[in-house]
């Protein structure tokens, strides 16, 4: 049984249709669609709205394991929020044997998570309880683009290469970056050649999730015309944006701002260079 025959069951069961599901999760009617026919499966917090919905276990919906009723610890999750669930994971032995720090910030980014539900960029689904921050780090979880595209364009040479990263603030601090809060901090795997010399294939790049709108010229998580991109940007008037590629080997582009979805702004680039 597939994604959406599992989502096809219990649509009937519980009498509900593709609007009642884009209505009570929070997201597009375009993204249901592509979930009921199987085109794409749900994952991140629409996965956990999903399921929340549907009232059945995340992971039975996502990949048939256990029950629809599964449970954590005891604890039935069908009808939890993010925060619930990082509190139940938080509460097992393996969450008590966290740090203080990291126990803040993993509940701050969850409850940032279901302020923002009716968003479509998502965090990579990921085993916490085997991410320690100490004292003065912070966790940076990875977010799922192909979530965040909803049903859009993933670029076909996008890898996920690293998942999550847990730095030390100071580094941060060190390179000069500055962002909105520690929560808002994401990464993305970058891709392809078009920003080649700043950003090159496969490097991890860290963005700010709390810019979504344009703040000034410079790097920004984007979607134009249903596709994800990667770009400088840098606006020409009150109704255009310019969208720089940094090798000079591809095109700039001109776009409508109304055209323009800002997902966020890249602040730094994490380099793994062989030597």
């Amino acid at each position: 049984m597939e994604f959406k025959d599992r989502l096809a069951a219990r649509m009937r069961e519980l009498n509900l249709n593709a609007t009642d599901l884009s209505k009570q999760t929070g997201v597009s009617k375009a993204t249901v669609s592509f979930w009921v026919s199987g085109t794409n499966g749900a994952k991140g917090k629409n996965l956990l709205a999903l399921a929340r919905v549907l009232d059945c276990s995340p992971d039975w919906l996502s990949d048939g394991t256990g029950s629809p009723g599964a449970t954590v610890d005891g604890q039935q999750t069908v009808s939890a929020s993010t925060t619930d669930l990082v509190a139940q994971m938080l509460a097992s032995n393996a969450g008590k044997k966290l740090s203080a720090k990291a126990r803040e910030t993993m509940l701050a980014a969850a409850e940032e998570a279901d302020h923002s539900i009716e968003t479509n960029l998502s965090y990579l689904p990921a085993n916490f309880a085997s991410l320690k921050p100490k004292q003065e780090e912070i966790l940076i979880p990875q977010y799922d683009v192909r979530g965040a595209m909803g049903h859009g364009q993933v670029p076909t040479e996008y890898n996920e290469a690293v998942r999550n990263l847990v730095v030390r603030e100071e580094i941060l601090r060190e390179k000069g970056v500055t962002y909105t809060s520690t929560t808002a901090l994401a990464m993305v795997t970058g891709w392809g050649q078009s920003m080649e010399g700043t950003i090159n294939d496969k490097d991890l790049v860290v963005v700010d999730r709390g810019i979504k709108e344009f703040v000034g010229e410079g790097i920004y998580l984007l979607t134009w015309h249903q596709e994800l991109y990667i770009k400088r940007v840098m606006r020409l008037d009150e109704d255009h944006y310019r969208l720089i590629s940094d090798n000079q080997h591809y095109e700039n582009q001109t776009a409508r701002i109304d055209d323009v979805v800002i997902h966020a702004k890249v602040l730094l680039v994490w380099n793994a260079r062989k030597v």
